[in-house]
């Protein structure tokens, strides 16, 4: 019943509303999925197992109720422990398009100067356009921009903002939405019909589905890149116990 529920939502209500209101559905239904097969390191919480996702290809034991995390997310949040000083170095941080999961967390750290931005999310502290940030040139020490890319309309003057806005030395983290059996990002103009988008680019609000070349993307702009399947790198029995993505890529790049 729980699956048919999660399953119709994601269908039928539109992602910034149900973020609204799937937390407190979600820590109502937690209880009834304890057990000590699946954590999630982000809420430290164990499961029997996790909840499917998916507008249309459900994916099964990948959303944690009390922390609405995916495996994206729970990728992220290890790989910023465990490669990064984000926990303890002083840092203006700019995160963009903010994952519900990380919100409260990422507020309560004392060592960053926190801002979240996005067009129109609710979560946000700041409203903009990305293709133009009304930030100065080095306003800020690291940002992280997961799940973005793919909805802009020009991802090179997006990332050349991203460039702008980093101090030297600072960095930036990007996951997308990435076939990896392809060397090239699909992007065709004449792919405009949300049936269209959905079919080639994998949801109807994407504008490409990038391939291995993103790297090169980041590269024009300035970017030092350094692209790896991190999760892949944790084993398997790890893999399994946090529920990752192994095949997801982790695009982390200095300037």
């Amino acid at each position: 019943m729980f699956r048919w529920l999660i399953k119709i939502s994601l269908q039928i209500i539109p992602r910034h509303h149900l973020h609204r209101i799937a937390h407190f559905c979600l820590r109502i239904i937690s209880p009834f999925m304890r057990g000590h097969t699946v954590e999630d390191p982000i809420s430290g919480i164990t499961y029997r197992r996790l909840l499917p996702y998916g507008r249309v290809h459900s994916r099964a034991n990948v959303l944690a109720p009390d922390s609405l995390s995916l495996e994206r997310h729970r990728t992220c949040w290890l790989f910023l422990k465990n490669k990064t000083d984000f926990f303890n170095a002083r840092l203006r941080f700019l995160h963009l398009a903010p994952e519900y999961c990380f919100l409260k967390i990422f507020k309560s750290l004392s060592n960053l100067d926190y801002v979240t931005a996005d067009l129109n999310s609710p979560w946000a502290d700041i409203h903009l356009d990305v293709h133009n940030i009304p930030f100065e040139d080095g306003s800020f020490d690291a940002l992280m921009a997961n799940h973005l890319m793919e909805h802009v309309e020009d991802d090179h003057q997006v990332l050349c903002e991203f460039y702008r806005i980093l101090r030297p030395g600072g960095w930036a983290l990007f996951m997308i939405p990435l076939d990896i059996s392809s060397t090239t990002t699909l992007e065709d103009t004449t792919i405009v019909t949300p049936a269209d988008r959905e079919k080639y680019y994998w949801q109807k609000d994407h504008l490409r589905l990038y391939g291995l070349d993103f790297i090169q993307r980041l590269e024009k702009v300035g970017f030092i890149v350094s692209a790896e399947k991190y999760a892949e790198g944790l084993g398997a029995e790890r893999i399994a116990r946090y529920a990752l993505n192994p095949d997801e890529y982790i695009f982390f790049c200095r300037k």
